[in-house]
């Protein structure tokens, strides 16, 4: 059994199309983070190629904006321990990351509006912030 777990938390009142993106987003960074978390190239029995997916489950549950904004302030006393990737509406109302950084830094904290959250680290920790969550469906 592994000691550490990833989970994925979404607002669960965004539209169908945010969410799957929120999720995609979230997914990405936390593979970039941790390639190892991405199996080898696999062949079917032609022997056709598969790329590499996930090693581990990853869990999307569900939250709300306010869940979730409670839920990353409680994170930063376990940060570095704990991989936390945040994903704002910030990100969404801008067309490039340039802009998206600028409006990140000038947006007050308090203002924030969380879409998703995505945890990776000792399963202790990710349970104690995510055990009581449904499952987004």
């Amino acid at each position: 059994m592994s000691a550490t777990k990833c989970a994925i938390v979404i607002d669960q009142n965004l539209p169908m199309g945010l969410i799957a993106n929120t999720a995609g987003v979230l997914a990405l960074t936390i593979g970039k983070e941790f390639p190892e978390l991405i199996g080898h190239e696999l062949k079917d029995n032609k022997g056709d190629r598969h790329h590499g997916i996930t090693t581990i489950p990853i869990p999307i549950l569900k939250g709300t904006g306010l869940s979730l904004k409670e839920m990353r302030e409680a994170l930063k006393e376990y940060e570095p321990g704990l991989t936390v990737v945040d994903f704002t509406s910030a990100a969404q109302t801008t067309t490039n990351y340039e802009d998206y950084s600028k409006k990140l830094e000038d947006t007050p904290v308090e203002q924030l509006e969380y879409l998703g959250i995505a945890l990776y680290g000792a399963k202790k920790v990710v349970n104690k912030f995510t055990g009581n969550l449904g499952l987004l469906r």
